[in-house]
């Protein structure tokens, strides 16, 4: 099959990554088939329904390389699930009656589509799944390479996904500034709270990188320039068992020994108790168009602000969060080099024939491939048994106890 147009769509939630993968892949296709055409769906799947898209031309072409060195998107992003009819009823994006993914594969047909690169998470990319299957089973061939973008690095089976060390890095940035708070009240809880539904990697690999940066600090306590006052004394994840009571007693010490506490919090570290207090008041939390419960509106922080300010004896609390900071960064050398290899590799699939999500494949030796859709799946739970991690936990004195699955 001859490859003439090619389109791109980025979407989901924000990542380090979306803007230098944009990027990378018109240079590959630059490179080597320039008289390939190249469409962008604006704000991705939003976009194909609403049939809104760029068209890359020579000026983008040329200087396509400029995108390495933004964050965010330059086509754009939005929560669009083409399975959720009534959502996409009530946003006006399909008509009564009509099904979304037959609006979309016609138009993606109608614009002459050879190639869809979708770069997002699992939702994204099994939905592209879904419409190259559409098109087939309606005669029309369409190859859907995608790319795995999601700052919380839990898609199965990818290793690494794109943006996520990056984000990790500038979440530990932000707190090195939040963190420096500690000495604007006296018994001072700072509560940083990091992006992170169901899986705690970010927070995790942000606390690593914050703990890197401290070490390699010189203090001067007899300032005041403490290196216990600017320490990271817990790390709460969704996958570790919470014990508030003993935890409270554990940090009341060290409020009591340091003089302030520093937690870095997942937020969704416990959202069913949260949610469950809700329900018991009466109140459903809000929903995204995915189902997933709107964090935003629930503050994880303050519910965990209250639970540990009495206990811990704070006179001042104070919860910031980082997720907006650091998923909106542009990508770091690390990522940049991954974006390449994978950018790379899925224009080679798609000018070969082929379809899938390209990543390092974890169920085959960690190889770098087009990992077949029907594999793809997201919520992939950070992996709290790695060494690297007991370090950082040992480190805060804290244990690592798994909570239990349900």
């Amino acid at each position: 099959m001859t490859v003439k147009r090619v389109a791109l769509l980025t979407a989901g939630g924000y990542a380090p990554c979306l803007s230098s993968a944009v990027g990378g892949l018109i240079e590959r296709y630059t490179e080597l088939v320039p008289d390939v055409e190249i469409i962008a769906y604006k704000h991705g799947y939003w976009g194909l329904l609403s049939d809104e898209k760029i068209v890359v031309d020579e000026t983008v072409r040329a200087n396509a390389h400029v995108l390495h060195d933004f964050g965010g998107s330059p086509i754009g992003n939005s929560r669009v699930k083409l399975t959720n009819t009534a959502d996409l009823v009530k946003r006006g994006l399909i008509a009564e009656g009509e099904d979304a993914l037959e609006v979309a594969a016609k138009k993606l047909q109608a614009d002459g589509v050879d190639v869809l690169h979708t770069i997002g998470g699992d939702d994204t990319n099994t939905t592209a799944a879904d419409l190259a299957k559409y098109l087939a089973d309606n005669d029309y061939p369409l190859q859907v390479v995608g790319l795995p973008k999601t700052i919380d690095n839990d898609i199965v089976p990818v290793k690494q996904s794109l943006g996520a060390r990056t984000a990790a890095e500038q979440s530990s940035l932000f707190a090195q500034n939040v963190l420096a708070e500690h000495g604007s009240n006296p018994r001072m809880l700072i509560i940083h709270e990091v992006m992170g539904r169901a899986c705690g990697y970010l927070t995790a690999e942000a606390a690593r990188y914050y703990q890197q940066w401290h070490s390699r600090q010189q203090w001067l306590s007899q300032i005041g320039l403490s290196a216990e006052k600017w320490d990271v004394h817990a790390v709460f994840l969704p996958e570790l068992k919470l014990d508030i009571d003993a935890e409270a007693a554990r940090l009341r010490t060290v409020m009591d020994e340091v003089g302030n506490v520093n937690i870095f919090l997942s937020e969704g570290a416990g959202i069913p108790e949260i949610v469950a207090e809700m329900q018991a008041r009466g109140e459903e939390p809000e929903k995204d168009p995915f189902g997933h419960v709107k964090l935003d509106t629930i503050n994880p922080g303050q519910w965990f602000a209250k639970q540990f300010a009495e206990k811990l004896g704070a006179e001042k609390v104070m919860v910031q969060k980082s997720g907006y900071f650091s998923r909106s960064a542009k990508a770091n050398a690390d990522d940049l080099r991954l974006i390449k290899s994978m950018t790379d590799l899925a224009v080679q699939v798609a000018l070969e024939g082929g379809s899938g999500l390209v990543g390092h494949d974890e169920e085959q030796g960690d190889v770098l491939r087009a990992i077949e859709f029907s594999r793809v799946a997201g919520h992939k739970a950070f992996d709290v048994s790695q060494p690297w991690f007991h370090e950082v936990m040992e480190r805060t004195g804290q244990g690592v106890v798994p909570a239990e699955k349900h």
